[in-house]
């Protein structure tokens, strides 16, 4: 009877090491990938031509925000050095004229950077469009099981990147 019991606690871990060994065969066979996204829009030519194209779209409007803030500043200085010796009546003025600038500048600039953003977000999505087609491309070809684009920690030896980096600059 003892030797019965024995065989009874022997057979389940013998079943659970089964079942581990076979687990990591399968484990090995599985080939993951992994992309940085962040690289991607950095380092990636289609992304640096969006950039570049961002820069230019928008340079006028940034060079005129800058002009105006210069205005409300030099107001704002002028009327601080004049407000001593100037009459109330006019003060009050100029006080109103500055809030006015000063809210059409903010105004504006709020504008600038909702458009900036809105148009950088837009080509963004073009540029990750094409890196995923890419990615696609890459792990059909080279038999990938899954590709990741987002991961907390990724080795060096699964991060493919670099070729798809390669494969967006030709």
């Amino acid at each position: 009877m003892n030797l019965a019991l024995k065989n009874i606690m022997v057979l389940p871990a013998g079943i659970a090491l089964a079942a581990c060994l076979s687990f990591s065969v399968q484990a090995e066979e599985i080939k993951i990938g992994f992309v940085s996204t962040e690289r991607i829009f950095r380092d990636a030519a289609p992304a640096k031509a969006a950039t570049a194209k961002l820069e230019q779209e928008f340079s006028k409007r940034e060079k005129d925000l800058q002009e105006l803030a210069a205005r409300v500043k030099a107001s704002a200085e002028k009327l601080e050095k004049d407000a001593p010796v100037m009459a109330d009546g006019d003060k009050i003025k100029r006080q109103r004229e500055l809030t006015e600038m000063d809210k059409d500048f903010q105004r504006r600039q709020r504008e600038f950077r909702e458009d900036l953003n809105q148009r950088r977000n837009e080509e963004l999505a073009i540029v990750l469009e094409r890196a995923n087609k890419v990615i696609k491309q890459i792990a059909e070809t080279e038999k990938y099981d899954a590709v990741f684009q987002e991961a907390v920690y990724s080795s060096p030896r699964i991060d493919i990147t670099d070729k798809v980096l390669k494969a967006l600059n030709k």
